[in-house]
């Protein structure tokens, strides 16, 4: 009888990079005693301008952590990166009572950033920007307020488009 030889099966490859931000335990009291469950924040992106962030809660920490990633690839959104490297201009995200304030920054000055807004920036693919956070320093606002601002970005292209001139106009 011939042999046959099975081929593996080709790894469905990641779309995304995911970073775990923040993973916290969460109570629900009821008469009868305390329900603990897992509450994890992950952010996603491809390092090359697309980044997405999303929340999940499960009895496990793995099944919370699964089911943000899932809200996070749902979530993904485009940035404006000018030269591959850093932002268009200065910008302030808010979220509730945290704020992030991005400032474009030279090259190799790296990012300077630190916690859930380092994450978020290293996923969206910036390589030199500056920052500064600002109010309550919530893990899961800071990183919503990070996503505001660079949503807020827009190039001198995007710029010149809406208001019906050239680039060499503004």
């Amino acid at each position: 009888m011939e042999e046959r030889k099975r081929e593996p099966r080709p790894r469905k490859q990641k779309l995304y990079d995911d970073e775990v931000i923040d993973v916290s335990r969460v109570t629900k009291v009821t008469k009868g005693g305390r329900h603990f469950r897992f509450s994890a924040t992950v952010a996603v992106g491809d390092r090359k301008g697309k980044v997405g962030i999303g929340t999940g809660k499960a009895n496990e920490v793995p099944d919370a952590i699964r089911k943000a990633l899932e809200a996070a690839t749902k979530n993904v959104v485009r940035v404006s990166i000018v030269d591959e490297r850093t932002i268009p201009h200065e910008a302030i995200g808010v979220q509730s009572a945290s704020k992030v304030v991005l400032k474009p920054a030279s090259k190799g000055t790296g990012i300077k950033a630190g916690g859930p807004v380092r994450s978020v920036l290293e996923l969206a693919g910036v390589k030199d920007i500056l920052s500064k956070s600002l109010g309550s320093n919530t893990k899961i606002n800071m990183a919503y307020a990070t996503l505001n601002a660079l949503k807020s970005q827009k190039t001198k292209e995007e710029i010149a488009a809406l208001r019906g001139k050239k680039v060499e106009e503004i």
